[in-house]
């Protein structure tokens, strides 16, 4: 069984004070697209030491996809957490996302969002916004598929 976890990683989410909905986003599109995924949902504060810890929990999972703390501000430290945590770089991903989403709006530049392989785990990062979200995993699910097959050895599927 495919087994993805999301991670959003939020302040005022985590505190209560702002309702989750990246997060949640990327659920229903990974459902829609992956029938019968197992599925796990973490919410932590944009801290280093959290997030990692967030990411290590979810090792093993095929997938880690993490919503927010890829901006300029000065709390946003979820590319720095996750490229600590990867075995290696998957720029690949980041670029594609990047590009992709630099067609919808010019503040796709300023996204810092990294992509990285962790063991047989692919850990790649998004924009915090459900619009970014709902654009980048248009851009991620064909991919998932391919990269998965590849990591197992498979070659291509």
């Amino acid at each position: 069984m495919l087994h993805i976890a999301v991670i959003t990683v939020s302040d005022r989410a985590s505190q209560g004070r702002y309702k989750d909905r990246s997060g949640p986003a990327i659920g229903a599109l990974l459902r829609k697209a992956f029938p019968g995924i197992r599925l796990t949902r973490r919410l932590v504060r944009d801290d280093r030491v959290a997030i990692m810890t967030a990411l290590d929990a979810c090792a093993g999972c095929a997938w880690i996809i993490t919503t927010g703390g890829t901006g300029l501000g000065p709390r946003d430290v979820t590319p720095e957490a996750t490229a600590a945590v990867c075995d290696r770089p998957v720029p690949g991903l980041a670029e594609a996302l990047r590009a992709a989403s630099l067609r919808e709006t010019p503040m796709a530049m300023l996204s810092r969002g990294y992509a990285g392989q962790r063991g047989r785990t692919v850990i790649v990062n998004l924009p915090g916004s459900p619009a970014a979200v709902r654009f980048g995993m248009g851009v991620l699910i064909p991919v998932m598929a391919h990269a998965r097959s590849m990591m197992a050895g498979k070659g291509h599927p």
